[in-house]
């Protein structure tokens, strides 16, 4: 079966891959290669990167299919048919590397194998023990973990050189890259893209993602604050006889005189006939808790945290801070301190330090919260705030990449609040949302959606009609997951009844209103619904520039998105203002050279030009040109690009002879980077094609036009304006051959 041709120097080049990449790995490392089959298969890259030109060709919008063989091949005498043709229709081989594996006689035979297609430099390694080049020293035979195909050149005749080489890898081993840098290496490395940049997107998705994680656990205390009072009262009528129950019911009757106090300026003798509002009220409570609690401090420390756990609830979490901090100091220093009190406010600054993206300080909060409540004794109480702390710590992991003990954490607290609470409670379907987050982010997308599926049927068992922010969080992240799963009309639906849901409990004004609008967007736009999603990206970034200030990565981000369904809705004049909105952010977050801002000015070219203001968009191109080659030198796709476009602006102003030299440098990085069938190449030949019609050459033009415009038409990632660029020169250039048949 043939599966490449012959490229220059007899380098096999291959045709679209049906698989991305080829797992070879010892089969006594399975559960590495599980972890990783399944992590590439369910991996997703960030939206915007979706159709870049890379030279592994343009970024997919999933890694799948991975071939992984799971038969053992131990009674073969060569590598099995299947195996070979996998090889050779593999994209990229992947080789987990530990001493099973150096020693396997299969994974070398599978490296040279793949080797002698000419793929040397697409060959990736994740090391999971042992060591590389440790044989170099032969007491330390035993701990290598490359096998020698890895470790050595291939000759010309197919064999082994004695030249060494150094393998690509990502490292694996606990204090080295951890599992998701080494992850994110390999998929850099399969897509042809750099890390930085992969991580980058990555971490402003995975923010986007978790920042519901933390959000939903806290919202719903807004609900439940007006009961601490109560809570308090009811404890000490119980324990009236004690010391302990006189303090409690002194604090209490404190605390409710002073929320009473609070909320009578309410009442309009006070208020003077001014409406008063709930964030007015925190605000004069926040002011008089020093001044009017100085000589009580365990009144003052529970009014802190009351009103710090309130403020971030509502989202002001620069107004929760300070709050949160002194009671936990405050607590810390009371004589006889209560754990119970000092590891609630523990925890409740554990979750506002993850909203606030301090991770470390988080993990140490939380962890300072486990440390108090282990000292408790046995019981339901103990088990329960251990189990919220341990809940809070798994987010945090997860957060930081820590897939792995992030699991443990939470499936620790699950089977304690299981012990504590039952089959069924609010906190239990709490964590099964976090615990499906995780799993999500480790690469088991499966079985993250069929986790979030439970904590949603708990949820709605749980609260029934009634609003809840528990419920309204779990409708949302189950949305997500289909989303990414490809099921948008579910996805659809889940979104906009959780939105629907948030609004009602927190207003029409909250971070998360602003996180659930960006999802339903997106997803609106992913089904073609165009009108639905500028209405909605419109409402996400009035908020987020409300909420955020106007110059923010997330409102520049919602700018470009807004100028693409603008432009795809035929509204050139205000998808160029909105990208130049968006670019006018980026500028003044990055004021040198940075490839964002030079992908924007490189579109807002492209779309200048197909506008008819020709002197513009030349101005923009070459600006952009220009940053790219500083950035990226003279050979990247990105480049390429850019080149793309100025030929279609050179075609547009006659000057074909330019639009020629253009276009052909542009198809030579294009065909040098990846497979000739990407859609890009296409854009850069139709436009050689409009330059040799130019200049006279209908026959080639023909030939490059015709092709092109088929190569659009087929690809469906390419964008529908290159593809009415193609129509528009073919039908220019059939019009003229048949008013002048003679040429």
């Amino acid at each position: 079966m043939q599966h490449g041709r012959s490229g220059p120097n007899g380098v096999d080049v291959l045709d679209p891959p049906k698989y991305r990449a080829f797992l070879s790995y010892s089969h006594r490392d399975g559960k590495w290669a599980d972890w990783l089959h399944r992590s590439l298969e369910s991996y997703r890259p960030p939206r915007r990167l979706v159709g870049t030109a890379t030279e592994r060709g343009p970024v997919p919008k999933r890694l799948a299919p991975v071939f992984r063989d799971r038969e053992e091949l131990a009674s073969a005498t060569d590598l099995g048919a299947v195996i070979t043709d996998a090889l050779a229709q593999s994209a990229c081989q992947i080789v987990i590397c530990s001493p099973q594996a150096a020693r396997s006689r299969w994974v070398n035979e599978e490296i040279l194998a793949f080797k002698r297609l000419g793929r040397e430099d697409r060959i990736f390694c994740l090391i999971v023990e042992g060591e590389p080049n440790a044989s170099d020293d032969p007491a330390r035979l035993d701990e290598e973990c490359f096998p020698p195909a890895l470790r050595f050149r291939l000759g010309a005749d197919g064999r082994l050189s004695d030249q060494r080489t150094e393998p690509i890898a990502a490292d694996a081993r606990p204090g080295k890259d951890g599992r998701s840098n080494a992850k994110l290496k390999l998929i850099a490395g399969v897509l042809g893209l750099g890390f930085d940049s992969l991580k980058r997107r990555e971490q402003q998705r995975r923010n986007r993602r978790l920042f519901a994680i933390a959000t939903y656990a806290t919202a719903g205390m807004v609900l439940t604050t007006g009961l601490a009072a109560y809570a308090l009262l009811q404890r000490a009528r119980a324990e009236r006889q004690t010391v302990r129950a006189e303090a409690e019911a002194e604090t209490a009757r404190q605390t409710t005189n002073f929320l009473t106090d609070l909320f009578r300026i309410s009442d309009p003798s006070e208020a003077r006939g001014n409406t008063v509002t709930a964030r007015e009220m925190l605000d004069k409570g926040a002011a008089r808790i020093d001044a009017e609690l100085s000589a009580q401090p365990a009144i003052q420390a529970t009014l802190m945290d009351t009103l710090g756990t309130v403020y971030m609830g509502l989202g002001l979490y620069g107004r929760a801070r300070p709050l949160l901090d002194r009671a936990v100091a405050t607590r810390s220093r009371l004589d006889g301190p209560d754990p119970r009190e000092i590891s609630g406010s523990l925890g409740h600054l554990g979750d506002l330090l993850t909203l606030q993206a301090q991770y470390p300080d988080a993990e140490k909060a939380y962890r300072d919260a486990i440390a108090v409540q282990s000292r408790l004794a046995e019981g339901r109480e103990r088990q329960t705030a251990l189990a919220k702390s341990l809940q809070g710590l798994g987010a945090v992991l997860a957060r930081e990449g820590r897939y792995a003990e992030a699991e443990r954490s939470l499936r620790d607290a699950l089977a304690m609040q299981h012990r504590a609470l039952g089959d069924s409670h609010e906190d239990i379907a709490r964590t099964m949302q976090d615990l499906a987050h995780v799993l999500d982010q480790d690469g088991n997308l499966n079985g993250a959606v069929e986790i979030m599926r439970s904590a949603v049927d708990m949820q709605r068992r749980l609260h029934g009609a009634q609003p809840h922010p528990d419920l309204a969080g779990a409708l949302n992240d189950l949305g997500q997951l289909l989303e990414e799963s490809g099921e948008n009309a579910a996805a659809e639906r889940l979104l906009v009844e959780a939105l629907a849901m948030k609004r009602r409990l927190l207003g029409d004004k909250h971070p998360e209103i602003a996180v659930g609008l960006n999802n339903l967007a997106a997803v609106r736009d992913e089904k073609g619904d165009l009108a639905g999603a500028e209405s909605t990206y419109r409402q996400a970034l009035a908020m987020e520039q409300e909420l955020l200030g106007k110059v923010h990565p997330d409102v520049a981000d919602t700018l470009n998105n807004l100028a693409f369904v603008q432009y795809a809705r035929g509204n050139t004049q205000a998808a160029l203002q909105t990208e130049r909105d968006a670019l006018a952010v980026y500028r003044k977050l990055f004021p040198h050279d940075h490839p964002e801002v030079a992908r924007i000015v490189n579109r807002i070219g492209f779309w200048l030009t197909e506008a008819g203001r020709y002197d513009e968009a030349e101005r923009d191109l070459r600006e952009a040109l220009a940053m790219r080659r500083r950035l990226l030198g003279n050979s990247h796709p990105d480049v390429a690009g850019s080149l793309a476009h100025l030929a279609i602006l050179q075609v547009a102003t006659g000057r074909y002879r330019d639009a020629l030299d253009s276009s052909r440098s542009a198809v030579q990085i294009f065909t040098a980077a990846h497979s000739p069938a990407g859609w890009k190449i296409a854009v850069a030949e139709s436009a050689e094609g409009a330059a040799l019609a130019g200049l006279g050459d209908l026959r080639g033009a023909e030939k490059l036009l015709t092709q092109s415009d088929s190569a659009l038409s087929r690809e469906s990632g390419a964008p529908p304006a290159y593809r009415l660029v193609a129509d528009r020169y073919l039908a220019a250039l059939r019009t003229r051959t048949a008013a002048d048949p003679a040429r």
